[in-house]
């Protein structure tokens, strides 16, 4: 524990210290953000914050991971070796992001990154991440069902699609979930948290690094990232978040256990779909404004109050799913 405190702080401190260097950098750069005309009008104010912010995680996880790999590499080699491609993971789903902001913000091509090729690129990370659990890690099919406390193995016909669907869904769930400051980036941490700690019950080192190197990353942004944001994350950001916390949970086999602690980006797709899915049947909407923290906010709440209510109910989910596995 004292180990992992440690990584915690240094992620933090080196998390800080790259956020101090970068942000002005993009600011000199104009990769500001560019809002919606259609959205929040309290958003537009925000047109030209630095974006990409999500470089400040990644390039902490690649320092970080690379540091603890060197010196794991001396005593627990295997510890190390596993370490390796939950951050690869983690930064692919990171680089499909980057590659559509640097189109946008800094090629200006306002269409970013094709819809189809932004899918492509995340189904190749997910496909070869699940290829390496099932064939290399080998891990097995098992997948732990929370409310029943067992473990359930699944043919691998079904696995396969199943942890590309974790995979993919997630991280177009926290996607979704980054439309307000520090809203995103709050309940990941809480739910990156609630996973290290099971990793650390069932003692599987390399997660628990992952993990912690992310969440020390994660709380330094946030000091850019509160409202009035001085930096958003992108598409870096959130697709490299959605992929962390999904690759971590098919990793200990509870991919299940998402439904329950990451409750709000799972609410937040299921208001796009829904929204999305009735106006097309009827013309007419069920939310002022999808994803779902847009229509609190077209109801009066601040931005603060949001993040502050979804996190609480994050926290409160994360207590729920520590109780049922």
């Amino acid at each position: 524990m004292n180990f992992q405190l440690k990584v915690l702080l240094l992620s933090f401190v080196v998390s800080v210290i790259l956020g101090a260097i970068i942000i002005p950098i993009l600011r000199k750069l104009k990769v500001g953000q560019i809002e919606r005309t259609d959205g929040p009008q309290s958003h537009l104010q925000k047109q030209g914050t630095p974006t990409m912010g999500g470089i400040i995680m990644a390039l902490t996880m690649l320092l970080i991971s690379g540091f603890l790999y060197w010196e794991y590499m001396k005593t627990e080699p295997d510890v190390a070796t596993r370490m390796i491609p939950l951050v690869f993971v983690t930064l692919g789903f990171g680089l499909v992001g980057f590659v559509d902001d640097f189109k946008k913000l800094v090629l200006k091509n306002t269409e970013g990154l094709k819809p189809a090729y932004k899918m492509i690129g995340l189904l190749i990370i997910a496909v070869a991440y699940t290829l390496y659990l099932v064939k290399y890690l080998n891990i097995g099919t098992e997948t732990y069902i929370p409310i029943l406390k067992e473990y359930i193995t699944l043919p691998i016909w079904l696995y396969i699609p199943f942890a590309i669907f974790v995979l993919l869904g997630t991280t177009n769930a926290v996607n979704l979930t980054d439309g307000i400051d520090g809203l995103s980036t709050s309940v990941t941490t809480i739910i990156l948290t609630c996973l290290v700690s099971i990793s650390i019950i069932l003692g599987i080192k390399e997660v628990t690094l992952a993990g912690t190197i992310l969440i020390g990353a994660c709380l330094g942004f946030l000091i850019f990232n509160l409202h009035p944001a001085k930096v958003f994350m992108g598409d870096t950001g959130s697709l490299m978040l959605g992929g962390v916390i999904s690759s971590i949970a098919l990793y200990l086999k509870m991919p299940l256990l998402l439904v329950v602690i990451a409750i709000i980006p799972v609410l937040e797709a299921l208001s796009d779909i829904i929204q999305v899915m009735y106006y097309k049947k009827t013309g007419k909407r069920v939310f002022k404004m999808a994803p779902l923290h847009h229509h609190f906010e077209l109801s009066g709440w601040k931005e603060n109050k949001i993040v502050v209510v979804f996190s609480l109910i994050t926290l409160i989910a994360c207590a729920v799913g520590l109780k049922i596995i």
